[in-house]
């Protein structure tokens, strides 16, 4: 079988992100996220009055790509969580820790709080509007056909308009604006882990599985892309002349996310350092078969065509409670779903303990 290393004492992984824009635009600072208390729910380093909106936002979006972590990044770069009339209003009137502009917010927002005024100075009024505004953006981008993230998209839309999207047929270019847009894109983008915190699915237990997965519910709404992913975290993907094609195009090279066997790396990374594919993932871990009625949180599960080890083409962490965490396929995001439907019933072909 292949060899799992398994790294023994901690591991302190540093993510550098180089980006190259307007000074105006700004990244995380550390030291004052680490100040703001941490919790769950998927959620973590946001000042706690943000934080129940942020997650009614996120749950009151029916599309997966809405998580907590991209509105509080998003939030962070628009105001650093600020409130105030001094601190939250920018040099082309937009108002308030969302930064709304009058006209905008005459659309969106609406009294969430209940204070009997629809405020963008309010807290609860000024995130519950961000999440309904990129809750439609998100839907305009799945259904747009333009290729890239559509989580990319919504936030152009939502920094430049949606036309502006519609113009550059995507993320408008780094020409446009001074690159304004560009780099807001990819700064919230490249900031969301630093607010990912225990992953929406609850899971109980502690040891390499149970920390797997609540490492890999924190990327449910990321699009799935062939051969993308890895330990680091998502990336574009590439195309083979079979896989990584949507509508006839290929996807995989402008989308950045996991396929099924990067997701699952990534989750047990650096700790349980397994091999990239699926049938390596089984070849590697085959010696500790599971049976179906045995599994425990972050078993991995494989399907095969033609029920042969050398046929083994997706792989999923158990979640507990007949439900899997899983990157299906192209056009699709990480998801929550259960073992009974996630892949063909006929194609299951058993279940290994890393």
């Amino acid at each position: 079988m292949a060899v799992i290393i398994k790294v023994v004492g901690g591991v302190v992984a540093l993510l550098m992100v180089a980006v190259i824009g307007v000074v105006a635009l700004v990244l995380v600072d550390d030291a004052q996220a680490d100040e703001m208390s941490d919790g769950g729910g998927g959620l973590r380093g946001v000042p706690a009055e943000f934080r129940p909106w942020i997650l009614q936002a996120s749950k009151d979006c029916k599309e997966p790509g809405l998580t907590p972590s991209l509105l509080a990044a998003q939030l962070y770069q628009e105001s650093k969580f600020k409130t105030s009339v001094r601190e939250a209003t920018s040099r082309t009137g937009a108002q308030g820790p969302a930064q709304f502009m009058p006209g905008t917010w005459a659309t969106w927002g609406r009294d969430a709080d209940g204070n009997g005024a629809a405020s963008p100075w309010d807290i609860g009024d000024a995130v519950m509007a961000q999440g309904r505004m990129m809750c439609s953006l998100l839907g305009q981008a799945k259904h747009s056909g333009y290729s890239g993230d559509v989580r990319a998209l919504a936030l152009a839309g939502y920094n430049a308009g949606w036309q502006r999207v519609e113009q550059f047929h995507g993320v408008p270019p780094k020409s446009f604006a001074n690159g304004e847009t560009y780099n807001y894109v990819q700064i919230i983008l490249s900031t969301m882990p630093r607010f990912e915190g225990p992953g929406l699915v609850e899971i109980t237990g502690s040891g390499d599985g149970p920390d797997a997965v609540r490492k890999a519910a924190t990327r449910i709404g990321t699009p799935y892309a062939w051969g993308g992913g890895g330990p680091a975290g998502p990336s574009t993907g590439f195309c083979d002349g079979t896989s990584g094609y949507l509508n006839g195009k290929c996807s995989a090279s402008t989308t950045t996310g996991f396929d099924c066997s990067s997701l699952v790396q990534y989750s047990y990374w650096p700790d349980l350092k397994l091999p990239r594919t699926a049938a390596a993932q089984y070849g590697a871990t085959s010696d500790h078969a599971v049976s179906r009625h045995d599994l425990k949180v972050g078993d991995l599960l494989f399907w095969s065509h033609g029920n042969s080890s050398g046929s083994i083409y997706h792989v999923a962490l158990y979640a507990g409670d007949g439900n899997v965490i899983q990157a299906p396929r192209t056009g699709r995001n990480v998801e929550l779903a259960p073992l009974t439907s996630a892949m063909p019933e006929s194609d299951y072909y058993g279940a290994t303990r890393p």
